[in-house]
């Protein structure tokens, strides 16, 4: 009990902290172009190093304009009138002439609400039931050696390497297996699914971050009095912070973008966003009406882009936590 407290209340603090930092960003946009002039002004900044600046971040902003013109494209289709990606008059709509009526359509009158309840069944249960597993296990297979210890890391290196292979004949078994047992149409079943398959790399991954954790700061609260709960909570949970976003990000990918086994296993009144934005893809005959598949992508694209966009500083020191220095 006290471990999983320590892991909610380590998740609450995660995103408590992205919550406080983004909304600040443009008081720090506000303080670095002042603290820029006053740089130039003073003479510990050239004019050409501020141009070479300049260039980079408009190189930068070129390519992600670039990158983000599908995006573009889809929203634009989502407002136009009509039911096609192209308008007659070009590549995109009359601007006077966007509505909301996709938006409408998909919110009070397509399967999304049915589907975006299913998606959040399995998301909860594979995030709580994989971080439940993954942050023990990566603190076990950090900090203690135990019979057995290698083998199980080579078996979740070997999980994660060969498991893409086997994934038609993983398939066929799991279905087969699962309507042998009646569990074929069930979300918590599928969440477990996704847990177990996001277990290893994300075990892997959180283990690496921790052993780059001094065991002197462990030695120190010992020391100092602190019990073996108390350490985890106070010093591993903490610093393994980036660790346990990066993780977290994941696990969430893992039950939210998931299609193929989902599309197998579940039937309609099960669906969850991915197969139901499937469904409305290919429910046309001879049509697909692209406005409104626009929509509902862009509403289920939403979620995930608002994650990556709370966690990203988390992820970015999360990925260079191999280089902290005991």
């Amino acid at each position: 009990m006290n471990a999983i407290i320590a892991i909610l209340s380590s998740v609450i603090s995660i995103v408590a902290s992205w919550t406080r930092k983004k909304a600040t960003w443009p008081l720090r946009v506000i303080h670095t172009v002042r603290l820029t002039v006053q740089q130039v002004r003073a003479g510990n900044r050239s004019v050409l190093d501020l141009a070479k600046t300049a260039l980079g971040t408009g190189s930068a902003l070129a390519v992600l304009a670039v990158l983000m013109f599908p995006l573009y494209w889809i929203f634009a289709a989502s407002l136009s009138a009509g039911t096609g990606l192209m308008s007659t008059d070009g590549l995109f709509a009359d601007p006077t002439t966007y509505n909301l009526d996709a938006y409408r359509w998909v919110l009070f009158e397509s399967p999304f609400v049915d589907a975006l309840r299913n998606s959040l069944v399995v998301v909860f249960v594979t995030v709580s039931v994989s971080m439940s597993v993954v942050i023990p296990g990566a603190y076990a297979l950090s900090r203690h050696e135990f019979r057995g210890r290698k083998k199980i890391l080579y078996g979740y290196v070997l999980f994660t390497q060969v498991g893409a292979g086997l994934s038609i004949a993983t398939l066929i078994a799991l279905y087969v297996l699962f309507n042998s047992v009646g569990l074929s149409n069930n979300l918590l079943v599928l969440g477990l699914f996704y847990a177990a398959g996001a277990v290893p790399f994300n075990t892997w991954l959180l283990k690496t971050f921790m052993d780059n954790i001094p065991v002197s700061y462990e030695e120190a609260a010992v020391i100092d009095g602190a019990g073996r709960w108390q350490v985890i909570r106070e010093v591993i949970l903490p610093l393994s912070k980036p660790g346990i976003a990066v993780v977290l990000v994941f696990t969430f990918l893992a039950g939210w973008n998931e299609f193929i086994v989902a599309r197998t296993l579940l039937r309609p009144e099960n669906y969850t966003l991915s197969v139901e934005l499937y469904a409305l893809a290919t429910a046309g005959q001879y049509d697909t009406p692209w406005t409104q598949f626009s929509a509902f992508a862009m509403l289920f694209a939403m979620p995930v882009a608002l994650i990556y966009f709370f966690a990203q500083s988390y992820v970015e020191s999360g990925l260079s936590f191999g280089g902290m220095e005991g």
